[in-house]
């Protein structure tokens, strides 16, 4: 089982190494992250960006340049299609953001000729490695998808159930988490959860075990839930965490780095290839992580 982020990082370098290709790679903390994932063993990287300020942040932080492929491009959108390039002709395994706007690189991924669209939709996974718990947990949407309709909200738990396989979660329980665990008309994303309970149960949700709508207390918490009579497989042993929207998966993500201490990673998923796209507030530590889970999406994949 893969209940941590030490056994994340030994088991990336048992399915790796991959190769990413970083967009606008003039990024110190994306360069210290590479960097340690190709002294991990996990990742070799493409640099793709400005020549000249990727070198002198390398030589900045001691980092030798000379053991990555370096590709001179200096416009930010020629750069992130080109790095979207690299996977989509094979040549890389996963996309990672540096030193560029998010819609950029987003606009590159979906590009019709050389980006990596499947038609479905993308969504941002994140990882918790929370001190006090036996198990990892996935948080899904905090990035991408403001206020997901039914339909969007079954694609995101399944693009999160995609990640968990690639942490050997062999059926993952999905919470769906809202403010209360009962369902109530005045309350949309009540009724959203519950409908897509009943589609797991009618099969139209796969590969996973949908419960909802759930409190978070009472998804992660064996107590919380026995304490309100909640009988389910998904109570209280809950793998992912499904938010109502954004803002609830952002304010929950944020609270368990500050709050709970807790080490995380995050990828984008939904087109061909993982994009490890990571918020310039991450700690380089959290960089390394994601491209490591980026390591395991990718092997999943390829």
């Amino acid at each position: 089982m893969i209940r941590s982020f030490q056994d994340v990082m030994k088991i990336a370098k048992e399915r790796g190494p991959k190769v990413i290709s970083v967009a606008c790679a003039q990024d110190i903390e994306v360069l210290m992250a590479v960097d340690a994932a190709k002294k991990e063993g996990i990742a070799d990287a493409i640099l793709v960006g400005n020549k000249e300020e990727i070198e002198a942040l390398a030589k900045q932080e001691n980092i030798d340049i000379a053991k990555f492929q370096l590709i001179d491009i200096k416009d930010p959108a020629e750069a992130s299609l080109k790095a979207v390039e690299l996977v989509s002709t094979g040549k890389a395994h996963m996309v990672m953001k540096g030193m560029v706007d998010t819609s950029v690189i987003l606009k590159a991924v979906l590009n019709a000729e050389v980006g990596l669209r499947t038609g479905n939709v993308l969504s941002h996974v994140a990882v918790f490695d929370v001190p006090g718990y036996d198990r990892l947990f996935i948080v899904t949407d905090a990035a991408m998808n403001i206020a997901p309709d039914l339909p969007t909200k079954k694609q995101i738990i399944e693009n999160a159930v995609e990640v968990a396989y690639a942490l050997d979660i062999e059926v993952p329980k999905v919470g769906v988490i809202c403010a209360k665990e009962k369902a109530n008309p005045k309350m949309p994303d009540t009724m959203d959860a519950q409908a897509l309970a009943e589609m797991n149960e009618k099969g139209e949700i796969k590969g996973c075990i949908v419960g909802g709508p759930f409190a978070l207390d009472n998804a992660v918490s064996v107590e919380a839930a026995k304490h309100k009579g909640i009988n389910h497989p998904v109570a209280g042993y809950a793998d992912i965490l499904m938010a109502p929207d954004i803002e609830a998966g952002n304010v929950l993500y944020k609270s368990m780095v500050y709050f709970a201490n807790a080490k995380n990673a995050g990828v984008i998923v939904g087109a061909k290839a993982p994009v490890v796209l990571t918020s310039r507030a991450d700690s380089e530590e959290a960089k390394l992580y994601s491209i490591a889970l980026g390591v395991l999406c990718a092997a999943k994949m390829f």
